[in-house]
């Protein structure tokens, strides 16, 4: 199995997106993928963003909330020219709570999808932060009952937990997660939002992500996985450019 390598893009607006795509295009063409995330505060979703990508980098895969979907509606994607992949993660509950959300699980929608698109190779969610581990195990095995066909990590931060996480998930076919963490602020926002234990000393610095993604997509293609880069509040060409060069 060929490694493939995606990177994470914010559908602010269609605008902003095309910038970020061609700025993956022109400074990490090792990437053969774009995953793109649904985001209650933007308009656009993740599958509307495949037409306009698609021309750039053509395997593009949305990120599906399963809470959005109402059970009598339409499944979003479903009928998107060239969509072949997507990315079912259940969804935080809307700060906004005039916004209407629905009481699914990851599960009941990867079994819709597969049911209702077959064509569509659906993934899930995999998060070492959330749980034990035998309850993220339990769900893992869940999700595959469902037909979940792999998962999307959560990012990881160092490669001890790396390789404990691999050795969960050996034999999965797994996209996994790396995200700069620059400064104290994003640091702060792992820990608050996601729950991250980052190792003792961790390196805030570009520099010090930079080489350990270098480092985690070497590992991950030895053991025949992939990766999937998410970065955020980092200049697209100052972080990618460099791992591009290290990678070859």
């Amino acid at each position: 199995m060929t490694a493939r390598l995606s990177v994470e893009l914010i559908p602010r607006d269609a605008e902003a997106l095309l910038r970020d795509a061609g700025q993956v295009r022109a400074h990490f063409p090792l990437a053969d993928t774009l995953n793109v995330p649904s985001l209650m505060r933007f308009p656009m979703q993740g599958w509307d963003a495949v037409p306009l990508l698609q021309p750039i980098v053509p395997r593009v895969v949305p990120h599906i909330r399963a809470i959005d979907i109402d059970p009598d509606g339409p499944l979003p994607g479903a009928d998107v020219p060239g969509l072949t992949e997507i990315l079912v993660v259940r969804g935080d509950p809307p700060a906004d709570l005039s916004r209407r959300t629905f009481p699914n699980s990851s599960e009941s929608v990867i079994r819709r999808y597969r049911r209702e698109a077959p064509h569509l190779t659906v993934y899930a969610a995999f998060d070492p932060w959330r749980h034990a581990p035998w309850r993220e195990m339990e769900a893992v095995a869940r999700k595959k009952e469902a037909g979940a066909a792999g998962f999307f990590t959560q990012p990881v931060f160092d490669m001890r937990m790396l390789d404990l996480c691999m050795g969960w998930l050996a034999g999965e076919t797994v996209f996994w997660g790396i995200s700069p963490v620059i400064g104290p602020k994003s640091r702060s926002y792992w820990e608050t939002t996601n729950h991250v234990v980052f190792p003792h000393g961790f390196d805030l610095t570009l520099e010090a992500n930079i080489a350990f993604a270098v480092r985690a997509i070497r590992a991950v293609r030895v053991a025949g996985g992939h990766v999937y880069l998410m970065p955020l509040r980092v200049n697209l060409a100052a972080y990618l450019g460099p791992i591009q060069q290290a990678l070859g």
